[in-house]
């Protein structure tokens, strides 16, 4: 009797144990972590940070640097230069002039260089770029010494089968360049889409520009998306500027790499980036060189639609200098217009 009672005593206390835990943790295993950005620790505003106010819920993003979910806020960087291909770098907002949809838009401000810049580099490890490919490690480890300021941020991802976040967004160069180090031998396939996708999604919460940089032969393989204009849309609507080193071409092109090209083309003309096609490792330098002189060069103007403009589409943007007509100008060309949320407290 005595051990009957003992064994349902045994049974209630299990039961409990189940009901206030509301599932069951295999022993030795940890719950799986939670999605989104992974703070730096040591970035201010982390959560490991010190100083941190005890009213906060486990945001991993520094407050100061997120970008307001009600802005209507449109950016649009852009390149200016000369016949020459010299930046011009000493305009003001009253030059430019913005057409959305064909009907010119007010634009309401302009920065320039002094804007920061948060910045996803994806670095192929697909076994696809096996040749050059020290050449290609070195020349994104100088780059981050070119490009990074102060105020600037970087994220590494790694393309391959499983892609991912290599490295969070950081300041420290060091840690950057040798995250890259790092990188073992290339193998696998190329999931390309997916990360793109995953660091527009990243960058999304932060405040300044928002660039992806991508090394890699642009050939897509393995992505669970898959439908090209879906990546597309994702960056638009997130905002970032693509640029592409597109690598692995050192002994001419076949019919994939070409049709890579153009998707590469696409996603940066769109965005307002550029694509850059090194035929030698001589030519990688100087990519990565452009890329860095171009954001430290560039101007952002803002454009704010109006709330009927708000309509889930994908509108057109047109800017041009109209004091002068002897200068390009380079600049996304479209914009997603979200619509409101039915009800949201902020």
């Amino acid at each position: 009797m005595n051990s009957a009672l003992a064994l349902i005593v045994i049974c209630l206390a299990a039961a409990s144990a189940w009901s206030q835990s509301g599932r069951r943790q295999e022993p030795g295993k940890t719950g799986k972590p939670p999605q989104g950005p992974i703070a730096d620790p040591n970035r201010p505003g982390s959560p490991s940070a010190p100083n941190r106010s005890a009213k906060s819920t486990g945001d991993e993003i520094d407050p100061d640097d997120v970008v307001k979910i009600s802005s209507n806020l449109v950016p649009i960087p852009a390149s200016v230069v000369d016949r020459r291909g010299n930046a011009i770098i000493n305009l003001k907002l009253d030059d430019f002039e913005l057409h959305v949809d064909g009907e010119m838009r007010p634009l309401s401000e302009i920065t320039r260089s002094e804007t920061s810049v948060r910045l996803a580099l994806l670095f192929d490890n697909s076994g696809s770029l096996d040749p050059a490919r020290e050449f290609e490690k070195q020349a994104a480890i100088r780059f981050f010494k070119k490009v990074m300021r102060a105020r600037d941020e970087a994220a590494i991802y790694s393309i391959e089968t499983d892609s991912y976040l290599a490295q969070p967004l950081t300041s420290d160069i060091l840690r950057l360049q040798q995250t890259i180090a790092m990188f073992g031998k290339p193998e696998g396939g190329t999931s390309l889409f997916d990360a793109i996708i995953n660091a527009a999604t990243y960058l999304r919460p932060y405040s300044g520009r928002r660039v992806i940089v991508i090394v890699s032969d642009g050939i897509e393989t393995t992505s669970r998306h898959t439908d090209f204009d879906f990546v597309m849309q994702q960056v638009l609507a997130d905002d970032c500027q693509i640029y592409v080193v597109q690598t692995g071409l050192y002994e001419g092109a076949n019919l994939r790499a070409l049709a890579a090209e153009r998707r590469m083309e696409q996603l940066s003309g769109q965005t307002g980036g550029a694509v850059y096609l090194p035929k030698t490792t001589d030519e990688l330098d100087l990519a990565f060189d452009q890329i860095a002189a171009d954001l430290s060069q560039q101007y952002v103007l803002s454009y704010y639609p109006s709330a009927e403009q708000r309509d889930g589409q994908l509108h057109k943007l047109e800017l041009r200098v109209k004091t002068r007509n002897d200068v390009r100008v380079r600049s996304r060309k479209v914009y997603y217009a979200p619509k409101p949320a039915a009800s949201a407290n902020y």
